[in-house]
């Protein structure tokens, strides 16, 4: 079966029940064995929905497969690729339970792949991310909100932890001074692979509490599950109604996004 839309779920987002003729399948990848995906249509297009962390959040964020998750889309044939994040909020104007629509991100991970292109046959390629995230998408999405009357934050700067563990306050105070908005463990390198294979991606963050140091409790697991699970319904609306209007035919930069790329000899 083939898909042309994926919507990937993150912590607290694990299955949909919106894809009509849904079909269960698993892709092997030069990169290891994708998570079960549902397969199938909704409202005239072809969709693929993929749970980063695994059935029941099995898999934490530094020991994701992003390579192979990405892999298997573009198998599928996916070109674009709406993404859902749980962050911690460094930016007082950015509450709990707020939606947050990413436009930067800056990288903390320290032991990821976060390449397809490492050298030998395949090349070497330093794609580029002035514009991190598929423009086109990100005004689908804005529309959407907009039509909705949902509360969608337009912009916002994403830092990118190793996890699994919070940060300190001290990290926090660091990457706040460096311009950043909401903390995550997984959009890098899942968009930077989306990227190289000349996909559209597009993120959704769910703020899910107020990061180490601003907030005045002890920040807990069971805090980002439970304000989750309350927006998450927000969260689908959003992805399910801009379905419908994303354009069958893309014209954004995504899809040349090698043009250039390679390193010549």
């Amino acid at each position: 079966m083939r898909a042309e839309i994926a919507v990937i779920g993150g912590s607290g987002i694990y299955d949909v029940d919106l894809i009509e003729d849904a079909e269960r399948i698993e892709i092997d990848t030069p990169y290891g064995r994708s998570p079960e995906m549902l397969v199938g249509r909704y409202s005239g297009r072809k969709i693929v929905f993929l749970p980063r962390h695994g059935k029941g959040h099995t898999v934490p964020p530094h020991l994701v497969n992003y390579r192979a998750n990405i892999w298997a889309l573009k198998e599928l044939g996916v070109e674009r690729v709406i993404a859902t994040t749980a962050v911690g909020s460094l930016n007082p104007r950015m509450k709990p339970g707020q939606l947050v629509l990413l436009d930067q991100f800056v990288d903390f991970t320290k032991r990821r792949p976060t390449t397809f292109y490492e050298g030998g046959e395949k090349g070497v390629v330093h794609v580029d991310m002035s514009v991190p995230y598929c423009p086109e998408l990100r005004g689908v999405m804005l529309k959407t909100a907009r039509g909705l009357n949902l509360s969608l934050r337009p912009r916002a700067t994403y830092a990118c932890t190793e996890g699994p563990r919070f940060e300190t306050p001290a990290e926090i105070k660091m990457i706040r001074r460096a311009g950043c908005d909401v903390v995550g463990m997984t959009n890098v390198p899942e968009s930077i692979l989306a990227r190289e294979l000349e996909m559209c991606y597009a993120a959704i963050s769910i703020v899910t509490n107020f990061a180490a140091g601003i907030s005045k409790s002890k920040l807990t697991s069971q805090e980002v599950m439970d304000i989750m699970a309350s927006n998450v319904h927000k969260v689908k609306k959003l992805i399910f109604s801009a379905v419908p209007m994303i354009p069958t035919v893309r014209s954004c930069p995504c899809r040349k996004a090698l043009e250039g790329a390679f390193v010549k000899a």
